[in-house]
């Protein structure tokens, strides 16, 4: 990568027709009264700035289970996967990484399979950093099952000032781990419920990178990692 690319921060299409409204409204704010035109450039610089799509380096070794999203490691706990998913009533370690409206809002595939399920459910837009979030909110559910047998699944899910997830996976479609499936619009949450008898590799106040981040290990022994804020 060179000095150029890390200026020039790909944008994500999606957010091209919002650019282009807030750019459309900050030019018409000037015929209004200056100092409105103005404030409104730096809402579509910031409108710019959320939408960017930076690329990222993915771990390359079997059983690595990365961060969808940029973020910070809110909560993790046992709690059952969407019904929807149809992985059973049992509940599975979840790790919930919340996204401010500052952080890179393209979202990532934690781990390489096959989609077995994605299904959209309209909701509510609660904060997503409540716990009722995950049941309450709008969301994506999607289940990746694994070569070899075992299931991993993640949620999209919308929060306070959140109002569209988007999602490009398709039910049958095979994925690498990392590669992009789409984005939550404003501030945000994903979850990860990980298999049976997996432990963490991050703790509750971590700082997450989609995509790069390791949040779980299939093939790790070691028990549950904890963190000193220092």
């Amino acid at each position: 990568m060179n000095a150029l690319d890390t200026v020039l921060t790909p944008i994500h299409r999606a957010g091209w027709p919002f650019i282009a409204i807030f750019g459309a409204v900050s030019l018409g704010l000037f015929f209004v009264w200056e100092p409105l035109g103005w404030a409104g450039l730096i809402l579509t610089a910031w409108c710019v700035y959320f939408f960017r799509d930076p690329a990222r380096t993915v771990p390359q070794r079997d059983g690595l289970i990365v961060s969808p999203a940029d973020g910070v490691v809110q909560m993790i706990g046992m709690a059952v996967p969407p019904a929807e998913l149809e992985m059973g009533p049992e509940p599975r370690l979840r790790i919930s990484v919340f996204l401010n409206v500052f952080n890179v809002h393209v979202n990532r595939v934690p781990i390489g399979g096959v989609i077995g399920k994605s299904v959209y459910r309209p909701g509510k837009f609660l904060n997503a950093a409540l716990d009722k979030a995950s049941e309450d909110n709008e969301r994506q559910a999607i289940r990746i099952d694994l070569p070899g047998g075992g299931q991993v699944a993640m949620t999209q899910i919308a929060g306070l000032v959140a109002r569209r997830i988007v999602c490009t996976l398709r039910e049958g479609q095979s994925v690498e781990t990392g590669v992009r499936l789409g984005l939550i619009r404003f501030g945000s949450r994903c979850d990860v419920y990980l298999e049976p008898g997996m432990t963490p590799m991050v703790a509750v106040g971590s700082h997450t990178v989609g995509g790069e981040t390791v949040i779980a290990d299939r093939a790790a022994t070691e028990p549950a990692r904890a963190g000193a804020v220092r």
